[in-house]
């Protein structure tokens, strides 16, 4: 434990259900496509096809107008001590970085409206015409292609220095990674995987017990 102490931290964090209460994608599908977008969704779960077949099948489905997508998040909220969390980062000046497999521009929405644009993120684009929405995936993995953005894959590309990972996740998207990290907070579907395949992770429900664990750390 001693290295963790003693070495400089970089920390990566997904956005859907982690910094956010809701998953923006899943209250996309469930608002706008309904029970076809939810079964298309359990397939991609499954590993049956990659994020962008998903997403592509589920927008064919959509029901919706830019308007509409706007007033979706507006209602969106994330966990209240996520800036808690910032502070904490900031405070020994080191880096933090979302990496998604949702949508750049729920991200950003989210994000402005509680002041923290200043926050990089690395996510798929959300592409919206009209009432036609489609997705780029800027950061896909070309040999697997399994998410469109290959989480492990910009980990390394950002964590040049070899820095301590603090990953911090609770999806299907944080699996390929979580095995990077070298302090894992877990919640939901990742924690459960983590169990299952005997990967040690530390259970969290709010930043605030991060903040807390971390803090212990010293």
């Amino acid at each position: 434990m001693k290295h963790l102490l003693d070495a400089a931290r970089i920390y990566f964090v997904d956005f859907d259900g982690t910094i956010t209460k809701q998953d923006t994608c899943a209250a996309m599908v469930q608002a706008f496509a309904g029970e076809g977008g939810q079964e298309i969704e359990a397939r991609w779960e499954r590993g049956e096809i990659s994020t962008e077949e998903c997403a592509k099948a589920i927008f064919d489905l959509f029901q919706a107008s830019e308007e509409d997508w706007r007033e979706l998040m507006s209602a969106m909220e994330i966990d209240e001590t996520f800036q808690d969390f910032l502070v904490y980062c900031r405070s020994r000046q080191e880096e933090l970085y979302i990496l998604s497999d949702g949508y750049d521009l729920n991200i950003a929405q989210i994000l402005s409206r509680f002041g923290l644009e200043d926050i990089p993120y690395f996510s798929n684009q959300l592409v919206i015409k009209g009432n036609k929405f489609t997705i780029s995936c800027p950061h896909q993995e070309q040999r697997c292609k399994r998410c469109g953005t290959c989480k492990k894959s910009l980990l390394k590309k950002l964590n040049k220095q070899g820095k301590v990972v603090v990953y911090i996740g609770d999806g299907t998207s944080d699996i390929c990674v979580a095995g990077e990290a070298d302090i894992l907070f877990a919640k939901g579907k990742l924690l459960d995987y983590c169990r299952q395949k005997g990967l040690r992770a530390i259970p969290f429900q709010s930043f605030g017990e991060v903040v807390a664990f971390l803090n212990n750390l010293k």
